[in-house]
């Protein structure tokens, strides 16, 4: 169905190969399960109707409630930091538009994502079964503090900034699991860092790369004021 506008699906489609080849992969994302899931993901089924000309443009776009959907690069930068090799139990803080869901869920078997924002999670998971994804999860509460029920899980990340690895987080992951988090000492920009869970107490942390996300909001993350 075309959006209102002038581009059809297939337009989208031809727009969401260019920015997989001159975006991500042009910009050195490598992981094939990851190029993939960004060539099939319709990232314009998850912004407001008005943007969707602006869909596969790199760049992060409003979406409400004071949210952006990431940008494509990060959002693939990301993922590939996760490490995935395909069927894995993965956790998502901060749903948003419900993008990176769909693009971790075309790589793992189980996706659960936790938004604080109900009016965010409702959309993404109205979203989710339109297009009939039926292996993700979408929960409204504080993802500062994970979702224990359906732990332990093979990786988690992270989609806004904290000041600090939450633990509750960490005591979530599996052994060998990944969790990457944008991490800073205030809320304008953030290191990137992957922490791997090496046994019961030991945590390896790796620095990745500098970025820019939204607070990460909650009891482990930046007061609400």
């Amino acid at each position: 169905m075309a959006a209102s506008g002038s581009k059809g699906s297939a337009d989208f489609a031809a727009a969401r190969e260019r920015m997989v080849a001159r975006d991500i992969s042009g910009r050195g994302v490598r992981d094939e399960r990851v190029l993939a899931a960004m060539r099939r993901v319709a990232r314009d089924a998850f912004v407001p109707q008005s943007l969707r000309e602006a869909a596969y443009d790199d760049m992060p776009l409003p979406i409400g409630g004071g949210q952006t959907i990431s940008q494509p690069y990060i959002v693939a930068f990301m993922i590939e930091a996760l490490q995935l090799n395909g069927g894995e139990k993965v956790l998502e803080i901060g749903t948003g538009s419900g993008y990176a869901a769909a693009v971790l869920a075309e790589i793992a078997g189980e996706v659960t994502t936790v938004e604080r924002l109900r009016s965010l999670a409702d959309r993404a998971a109205e979203i989710f079964t339109q297009l009939g994804y039926q292996h993700i999860r979408v929960l409204h509460g504080d993802g500062t503090l994970g979702w224990p029920e359906y732990a332990p899980y093979d990786a988690i990340v992270v989609t806004a900034g904290g000041p600090q690895v939450p633990e509750a987080l960490k005591q979530q992951l599996a052994l060998g699991g990944r969790l990457v988090i944008p991490v800073g000492s205030g809320q304008d920009s953030q290191d990137l860092v992957r922490v791997t869970r090496r046994s019961a107490t030991a945590f390896a942390v790796e620095e990745i790369g500098g970025v820019r996300f939204v607070p990460l909001i909650g009891q482990q993350g930046w007061p609400t004021d």
